[in-house]
């Protein structure tokens, strides 16, 4: 019988396991518990928060691929944990906000369309030593179906309430000024009459990219189903 030499393969103990949502859960929250005790020199006196979430999530990123087998995101996804649908955010407590690509105005109404993870940060620096610091203040993982605008949901939801219909689902669009036409207006309206949103919890702007608050997420984590306190 042919004996296969198991030096060609690899055996499945050298192998590093799937990241799962679980596991990323887990190893944000001890990140973040880590990484508010470390003094980095290379973050002394940088205040751009665009280099710092940079900087954190190269870091984070990096660890994770010695560690665990996941598929990468790219720019066409915009999504950074491509086989797990989770986009990962880092944002000042000082101006908890990030941006993120326009896809549809129906992102607004029911969801980006992937889970957010998101470490919320307030850095200072030691003049002395000179390094900075992050001290992670919230870690938090926001299902895809709670990511659509506040407001937004808050009020379809309500007109849905008080037996509203297309004409006023219509006027409602119209009022928020939602980046669509006539056509589109009217499908999304019809759409809605088939299907309600969630309620979503964050505050997202017109913009050529969303521009996402994570205020009211922070303050709700822990209190809604879809928004998790991981640390």
């Amino acid at each position: 019988m042919y004996n296969q030499d198991a030096h060609n393969y690899p055996r499945a103990k050298d192998l590093k396991p799937p990241l799962t949502i679980e596991l990323l859960l887990q190893e944000a929250a001890l990140f973040s518990e880590v990484e508010s005790k470390y003094d980095e020199p290379v973050l002394y006196g940088v205040t751009d928060g665009k280099a710092v979430g940079t900087y954190l999530e190269h870091k984070f990123k990096a660890y994770l691929a010695g560690n665990y087998q996941y598929e990468t995101g790219n720019s066409a996804s915009g999504i950074d944990f491509l086989n797990l649908e989770i986009d990962m955010k880092v944002t000042s407590i000082k101006q908890p906000q990030s941006s993120c690509p326009f896809k549809s105005a129906r992102q607004k109404i029911y969801g980006l369309g992937y889970n957010l993870l998101i470490f919320v940060y307030d850095k200072f620096d030691d003049i002395k030593n000179q390094t900075g610091r992050l001290n992670m203040l919230h870690t938090i993982f926001v299902h895809k179906e709670r990511t659509a605008d506040y407001q937004t949901t808050k009020g379809i939801l309500d007109i849905l309430k008080r037996d509203g219909n297309l004409d006023d689902l219509l006027a409602f669009i119209e009022d928020k000024n939602l980046p669509v036409d006539e056509i589109e207006a009217r499908n999304i309206a019809e759409a809605i009459l088939k299907t309600p949103p969630l309620q979503g919890y964050l505050t997202i702007s017109n913009a050529l990219q969303w521009r996402l608050q994570y205020s009211r997420v922070i303050q709700k984590a822990g209190e809604i189903d879809g928004l998790y306190k991981v640390r």
